[in-house]
């Protein structure tokens, strides 16, 4: 949940939901050997009911944001979860799918109820937009600079 949101209150928040609802569904698991990929697809659910509440301007402004941030900010001063948390809702629940859980587009698109090809598109931008945020890492020592 914190990959997903970058915030780790409101991860804590999205995870007790999460675990509440596993715990009220529980009857729901038809085999034990299956809890991980359902608490997996509960979580899923509880941050995607979270992205269709918050308002959609919030998420334009978070672009909006990001190319602010990029021009002032060093390297040094950027991780990974700070940059994923600078990218749209469902490219960056697509990226942490893949990437971080494992798992590959056919069962991001089961899990997220999006089209394959969107799922494509959102990690494949999603990877391009990291690799540009990030990209102040690779600058050797010095280099930077000469900018």
């Amino acid at each position: 949940m914190r990959r997903f949101s970058g915030d780790v209150t409101l991860a804590d928040d999205l995870a007790q939901i999460t675990f509440l609802r596993g715990w009220q569904d529980i009857r729901q698991l038809q085999s034990s050997g299956r809890f991980g990929a359902w608490l997996k697809r509960i979580a899923i659910n509880v941050w995607l009911q979270y992205l269709r509440r918050n308002d959609p301007l919030r998420q334009a402004d978070e672009h909006v944001d990001i190319d602010a941030t990029h021009n002032d900010v060093t390297g040094v001063g950027m991780d990974l979860d700070q940059t994923l948390a600078a990218l749209p809702g469902d490219v960056r629940l697509c990226i942490v799918l893949s990437y971080h859980v494992g798992m590959n587009h056919r069962e991001i698109a089961e899990h997220t109820d999006l089209p394959l090809g969107t799922v494509k598109s959102h990690i494949r931008r999603g990877t391009k937009r990291l690799q540009a945020l990030l990209s102040a890492y690779n600058v050797p020592p010095g280099e930077e600079e000469k900018k």
